[in-house]
């Protein structure tokens, strides 16, 4: 088991910046993937930003250029870097792991609120 527990949510106005973070523990030796997902209300969960083990990174195209994802140097945890914060990434943002052989471990959610 994987437990993801994220941090750093809040309310933002537009234009602003958040950073969000994700500590991990317990069988942490299989992750291969670590990401962010986000649900807005009333829309279906989102992919946000991945990164693997090797560093490499995948971001939604409405994220490129404004969000950073980054891991911790222990590997434990995932960061996620929001810059130029817009009404439209209001959301309750999850952190994801997905651990071999295929297991996906969810955190439980921090909201994002931008004001406009």
């Amino acid at each position: 088991q994987v437990q993801l527990v994220e941090s750093g949510g809040g309310l933002v106005q537009a234009g602003g910046s958040l950073s969000l973070s994700c500590a991990t523990s317990g069988n942490i030796g299989g992750i291969v993937t670590m990401g962010w997902y986000r649900q807005a209300p009333g829309k279906s969960r989102e992919l946000v930003a991945t990164i693997v083990n090797g560093g490499s990174t995948n971001y939604a195209d409405s994220v490129k250029g404004r969000f950073t994802i980054s891991r911790g140097n222990s590997k434990n945890t995932v960061f996620l870097q929001m810059n130029s914060l817009q009404p439209d990434d209001t959301a309750v943002y999850y952190c994801y792991a997905l651990s071999l052989p295929s297991l996906n471990y969810w955190g439980k959610g921090t909201l994002v609120t931008v004001s406009s």
